[in-house]
């Protein structure tokens, strides 16, 4: 907000303020009383309309109690009937785009046969889903028909700092479009949920349930981030509010609108591992941060760039990395095709390397396949192996990229059974190595007194027998 010494009236001052260029604003606390009764309300009707709610309806399965009991299913000669039934679910979503792009957090819309945007002002809309995907939390829709809406324009979050005035808007327990203000409490902050993306904003602005795809809007009236999650003990707010960073919805959007159907992140054949305290004594650091360098791919853009195991990634083009989560999210914001300048600091030295990001490569046709017949591998789904294949199904690629990979186990088969998981990948079969989905196809087709099966789940060797 500008330090202004000649007092104006509450609208003026905001409307000055709105349309001054973000560089050239200065940060200030307020001053006077006066200033500390300004308000929010222009900056609120200017960007009300962008917010929207979303309304998911899905189709869920109730299953009988007796599903899947060959007691029963023999007693009655058929399986038991499952229920289906309707539920519905609300949160909210930010239009980004005058001809109805909207994004929305994936939680809120997964699963949904049918997705309705409601505007403030009460006209409803009927969407497709363009883009979405569970690991960022993020889902692009697309409302259907020709009419031009009001959108908010995308700020760059990597200006915002901690203390900023920030407003969450959004529609908390179905109660209608709702405003709050706060600060920003913290930046890059991970560990927030369960998944793999973990670089969120932290704000004290009240975030509740419904909120969820909700805009968090900084005083410029541009959106910094979309409102996730919350940590709290009773299910309400406590003042600790996490949204996912504008430049990564930037990043996404656009690849919602070149028309991918699924989210890429670069490949980097590189594991990385937090830096703590002991490790960064070691190195000469000056404190914990980063990202340690674990393991690091043959062939692979990482070992092209020249990192290597031992060495610690401090900064992405110069941006700071504060750990492992942090360079993910850095890499990702600059997107598949994009070059990237990484900090690394080994032997007390600095160095800056080049990282060229692409997709990851399907090194070996993933020929994926139903495995049938009367053996322990019966209603598994399994492909062959690849860095493409291991990135799709979130699994380490520094380590093991060949082999025979479990994608599917269908409900009640004899893999499902036997206990076999989508990641586990199948090392052996009656003492023959399985390197291919064909191999293993023809393995299975033997009849054997004794099947002896060796997995690797989680990085541990598994060995079983089976009659």
């Amino acid at each position: 907000m500008l330090k202004i010494r000649i007092l104006l009236a509450a609208p003026v001052v905001a409307a000055l303020a709105l349309s001054m260029p973000a560089a050239a604003k200065e940060r200030t606390v307020p001053q006077s009383r006066t200033e500390m009764q300004l308000s929010f309300a222009p900056l609120v009707k200017q960007v009300e309309n962008a917010v929207v709610n979303v309304y998911a309806e899905r189709v869920v399965e109730r299953r009988s109690i007796f599903d899947g009991d060959p007691f029963f299913e023999e007693f009655f000669g058929q399986r038991m009937p499952n229920r289906s039934e309707k539920q519905s679910s609300l949160g909210s979503g930010v239009i980004v785009g005058t001809n109805g792009i909207v994004v929305t957090n994936n939680h809120v819309i997964e699963g949904a046969s049918d997705i309705k945007i409601a505007l403030a002002d009460g006209r409803e809309y009927e969407s497709t889903v363009v883009l979405k995907d569970e690991r960022v939390d993020l889902a692009v829709l697309k409302i259907k028909g020709d009419a031009e809406f009001t959108a908010l324009p995308l700020g760059d979050s990597d200006a915002v700092q901690v203390g900023d005035l920030v407003l969450a808007i959004g529609n908390p327990f179905g109660v209608g479009q709702t405003v709050t203000s706060g600060i920003v409490s913290a930046l890059a902050r991970n560990q927030v949920r369960a998944g793999d993306f973990g670089f969120f904003i932290q704000t004290d602005a009240s975030i509740n349930p419904g909120n969820s795809g909700g805009g968090l809007i900084n005083m410029n009236g541009e959106l910094i981030g979309i409102n996730t999650a919350i940590f709290s003990r009773g299910g309400g707010s406590n003042g600790v509010g996490f949204a996912i960073p504008a430049n990564l919805v930037k990043t996404f959007v656009a690849s919602a609108e070149n028309g991918s159907a699924t989210f890429d992140r670069p490949f980097v054949g590189a594991t990385f591992d937090a830096v703590t305290s002991e490790v960064a004594e070691a190195l000469g650091l000056d404190r914990a941060r980063g990202a340690l360098i674990s393991q690091v791919q043959a062939g692979s853009p990482a070992e092209k760039a020249g990192m290597k195991p031992g060495q610690v990634v401090t900064a992405v083009n110069g941006i700071q990395v504060e750990h492992p989560d942090a360079l993910g999210y850095r890499l990702t914001t600059v997107g598949i095709g994009g070059t990237a300048r990484i900090t690394v600091i080994a032997d007390g030295k600095e160095q800056e390397l080049t990282l060229s990001l692409d997709r990851a490569p399907e090194t070996t046709p993933r020929d994926e396949r139903l495995i049938e017949g009367r053996n322990p591998f019966s209603g598994a789904v399994v492909a062959n192996l690849s860095p493409r294949v291991a990135e799709e199904l979130r699994m380490p690629t520094s380590k093991t990229t060949t082999g025979v990979v479990v994608t599917e186990v269908n409900r009640g088969s004899p893999a499902a059974r036997i206990g076999l998981k989508p990641r586990d990948i199948v090392i052996e079969l009656n003492g023959t190595a399985v390197d291919t989905t064909e191999t293993l196809a023809s393995l299975v087709g033997e009849d054997p007194s004794i099947w002896r099966v060796e997995i690797e789940r989680d990085g541990q060797r598994i060995r079983q027998f089976f009659r």
